[in-house]
């Protein structure tokens, strides 16, 4: 089976992680993100991986064609930012038969293989998989039958229009029939392709238990770290208290917590939580690091307060700053 991740979008909410990297690779533990969205799949089942994608694919190639992965991953770029359903569409040509696809931020509990079985009892051009919030007015809702059929399909309802809390997951069984839906060029599946689908019961939902986290920003960003590290999903690395490091030789203080700690880094007498730091950052004594994106060989000086920063590679951060709810270098 062929597996598609949409990761068309340029990851403007992990800037400036994003400006040099594309999200796809961005890593998360041991792995890529890209590498994460797909884990869900078991080896056996993935024939291949489509990566739909337009900025800067030739890095996400390059990345591959170097990777030790179990599988081949072939790129479709597009020209232009096509949407959603654009992306999808512009892989009509290379994508056949029974395929899963996924949004390319999504780290989750989910596991395709009951996905798939609805799929093939019940039918149709579409499987979702979906999940339950409080609050569904940020996400397309779905309304489900007993037979798990799905009869509607609304993309970020108004609160008035909301008749579900079941939402759309970002993770799908399809039918290369999905194709003779979708327009050439930019649109959105969600809001031009899911609907129609829905109204000919064309379409099945399951929901699933366990977690659900769409890592495209900061905060997000450190839930999925921390449930990755919960969940023991690393092949390389060790846990210390509730963190992961990765390596024995990375040098930290006792007041790490809920963080990634990559190799070759050195937190001298300082808090971190709830944070990732890349290979190669220094933190000074005094400082306290929340919920921040830290980038390679970053040096942090003393005394420093950081909340909810994504800092880039390479930046040295003085002595006695403190900053909150932004990037470094600064932008404005």
């Amino acid at each position: 089976m062929q597996v598609v991740v949409l990761a068309g979008g340029v990851g403007s909410r992990l800037r400036p992680w994003t400006n040099s990297v594309p999200k796809p690779l961005l890593p998360m533990l041991d792995l890529s993100l890209l590498e994460r969205v797909v884990e869900g799949v078991p080896n056996d089942l993935i024939d291949e991986v489509v990566v739909a994608g337009g900025y800067k694919v030739d890095m996400i190639q390059n990345y591959f064609a170097n990777a030790d992965v179990d599988f081949d991953v072939r790129i479709v770029p597009e020209d232009k930012p096509l949407g959603t359903g654009g992306a999808l569409g512009n892989c009509r040509d290379v994508v056949s038969g029974t395929f899963a696809c996924f949004n390319g931020d999504i780290v989750s509990s989910l596991q395709v293989e009951p996905l798939l079985d609805l799929h093939r009892n019940n039918g149709g051009i579409g499987t979702l998989a979906l999940w339950e919030v409080e609050d569904p007015t940020r996400f397309g809702i779905v309304g489900l039958d007993d037979d798990s059929r799905i009869t509607q399909f609304k993309e970020k309802p108004t609160p008035e229009e909301v008749f579900s809390n079941l939402i759309n997951a970002g993770s799908y069984i399809l039918e290369d029939d999905i194709f003779d839906f979708m327009p050439l060029g930019k649109h959105s599946i969600e809001r031009d392709v899911f609907p129609r689908l829905a109204s000919q019961g064309a379409l099945n939902g399951q929901q699933f238990e366990g977690y659900f986290i769409d890592a495209g920003t900061p905060s997000a960003w450190s839930d999925a770290v921390n449930r990755c590290i919960k969940e023991g999903r690393f092949r390389r690395g060790i846990i210390h208290g509730n963190s992961w490091y990765g390596s024995e030789e990375t040098t930290t203080s006792e007041q790490v917590s809920e963080s990634m700690i990559d190799s070759n880094v050195t937190v001298s007498n300082s808090t971190i939580n709830r944070s990732t730091l890349l290979s190669g950052a220094s933190v000074g004594p005094n400082s306290v690091v929340e919920s921040c994106m830290v980038g390679r060989d970053v040096h942090i000086g003393s005394n420093v307060q950081l909340l909810n920063m994504v800092i880039d590679h390479g930046s040295v951060i003085p002595d006695g700053t403190s900053m909150s709810d932004g990037e470094w270098p600064r932008t404005d």
